[in-house]
């Protein structure tokens, strides 16, 4: 009667039953796959000295879509990686993953801002494209690269320290979040991508890791 109860402890069940957990793999893979493929494609597109020009390119255009969704993923991958080191994670994981999506929110208002709005403005008002940014435009886009690297890097330090992930894997998240303080611009974002890819990879592989709470 004592094994079975422990069997089927609260903290247990909560574990083995989370389906955002079970979800880990596959939502770390995708972010990572798209983030990969994204940055592959537009490397020979982007032209930092013709914004116009790049703007109004179809592939850049629908890359951007598909990189905006895999910064959504992006999000919920920390989340649901985050349930698999809770337990060990300690308050340093809690910042851990708040600098993760916060950094990754703000990075992803960019993103969006870019896919969107900036090529609107390539269409009708592409002599906006060629000012100088200056201003809140500038503030807010050197503060979206910063809370992006410095929170990706806490993450993957976090993740060091709790123990539950290879030690390599969070090594290689430290290092693309660093790196990725340059993400929307190939090929920045490819180390963080490889980094989720793998890590991706392990959680489909172990997925009894999930269900081990301490």
């Amino acid at each position: 009667m004592t094994n079975l109860d422990a069997s089927h402890t609260p903290s247990s069940s909560t574990a083995s039953r989370a389906p955002l957990t079970r979800l880990a793999g596959p939502l770390a893979l995708a972010a990572g796959v798209l983030m990969v493929v994204v940055e592959v494609v537009i490397f020979p597109i982007v032209d930092r000295d013709d914004h116009v020009g790049t703007s109004t390119n179809t592939v850049y255009r629908v890359s951007g879509v598909v990189y905006f969704v895999a910064f959504c993923l992006l999000v919920l991958a920390a989340v649901a990686a985050y349930s698999w080191q809770a337990h060990k994670a300690g308050r340093f994981g809690v910042v851990g993953l708040i600098g993760a999506v916060v950094g990754t929110m703000f990075l992803g208002g960019d993103l969006w801002f870019e896919t969107f709005y900036v090529t609107y403005l390539a269409d009708i008002a592409p002599e906006v494209l060629d000012a100088d940014p200056a201003g809140m435009i500038v503030l807010g886009a050197v503060s979206s690269y910063l809370l992006f690297a410095i929170g990706w890097a806490l993450f993957g330090l976090a993740s060091f320290r709790a123990g539950v992930f290879p030690r390599a894997i969070c090594i290689a998240i430290v290092i693309g979040g660093l790196v990725g303080f340059q993400s929307l611009l190939p090929p920045f974002g490819i180390v963080l991508g490889l980094a989720m890819i793998w890590l991706g990879i392990w959680m489909i592989r172990t997925p009894g890791a999930s269900e081990v709470v301490s």
